[in-house]
């Protein structure tokens, strides 16, 4: 009996052993499903997502790629005009009348049209022309006016090349392009000089005026070179800003010598108007007087006139029917 209840045991196990196991594998191949449906799931979703981000990015990178192109063409519209500016500067006609027309709208936003005069001719007898003369107060007439000439210079070429030979960062190179700068302005200074420079017609200096602030900049580093200009030349370098700086105190100081014009004016008719009203004065004093003897010889006519009342009050009626004689 023990051994069949034990082998009736053993086969109870068994068939547990048996169905415990065949349920672990339908619970294992449950679970692989499941899992492969969520892996499915999750890829889906990742896929998806992805490329949504993807895209997107794309999309920015396209947007901004597209933005530099256009970018990039604009900056070749501009280079290509530097390059035309580049070949109008080259030509030396063309700068002077550059900075001829960039001189005059300086002068005319400060001075007044009164105060300076264009292509003028400041040294009589002599056939050249100035681009501007300022007009100094203080002469009588026209022929008798005192000039400051100013006259627009534009080496732009040798300040070109000074400043690639900066680029090129060789000092050799900087060297020699700064004494031909040196040199170029020498040149023009002296050019103004002969042609304009002519006391006492003008004044005894004049200025040169660069039109670009880099360029003044660049002779004003120029050892001694201001210096020389105005001592060899008499000739004072402007670039845009300090030349309008030195034409607003100019104009300043004409106010000024208006004022004191206008006061010495002020004093004088104050003066006249002093005799004047002395005069009148002494007329009404003589008014008064001939008043006063008027009053008097009308006071005795009245006294007049009441001594002849008193006596026409004494005479009687006439009879009647009795007639003068």
């Amino acid at each position: 009996d023990v051994y069949k209840r034990q082998g009736k045991l053993s086969e109870s196990l068994e068939k547990i052993w048996a169905n415990v196991d065949k349920r672990l594998q339908s619970m294992q191949s449950d679970n692989a499903q499941q899992l492969e449906k969520m892996r499915e799931t999750v890829d889906e979703k990742l896929h998806q997502t992805l490329e949504d981000r993807l895209g997107h990015s794309f999309k920015m990178v396209s947007d901004h790629l597209e933005k530099v192109q256009k970018g990039l063409g604009e900056m070749q519209h501009l280079a290509a005009g530097v390059g035309d500016l580049k070949k109008v500067l080259a030509n030396v006609k063309t700068r002077g009348v550059m900075g001829e027309m960039q001189l005059i709208k300086i002068i005319e936003q400060v001075m007044t049209v009164e105060q300076y005069e264009l292509n003028a001719s400041p040294v009589p007898g002599k056939d050249t022309r100035v681009e501007v003369a300022i007009k100094l107060p203080g002469q009588q007439t026209q022929a008798d006016s005192l000039y400051l000439p100013i006259d627009a210079k534009f080496p732009m070429d040798r300040y070109q090349q000074l400043s690639d030979a900066y680029e090129d960062g060789c000092p050799e190179k900087i060297k020699g392009c700064s004494r031909d700068l040196q040199r170029a302005m020498l040149a023009s200074a002296k050019d103004i000089q002969t042609k304009y420079i002519a006391p006492p017609h003008t004044t005894d200096f004049a200025i040169m005026f660069l039109p670009v602030e880099g360029l003044y900049a660049e002779v004003s580093r120029q050892p001694d070179l201001l210096y020389r200009l105005k001592s060899e030349h008499q000739v004072i370098v402007a670039g845009p800003n300090n030349l309008s700086a030195f034409l607003s105190s100019l104009q300043m100081g004409f106010r000024t010598l208006a004022i004191e014009k206008r006061s010495s004016e002020v004093w004088s008719l104050l003066s006249e108007i002093k005799s004047e009203f002395g005069k009148f004065g002494t007329a009404l004093d003589k008014v008064q007087k001939k008043l006063s003897e008027a009053n008097n010889v009308i006071d005795q006519a009245g006294v007049r006139r009441r001594a002849v009342e008193r006596r026409l009050s004494k005479v009687e009626e006439l009879p009647k029917g009795e007639q003068l004689s």
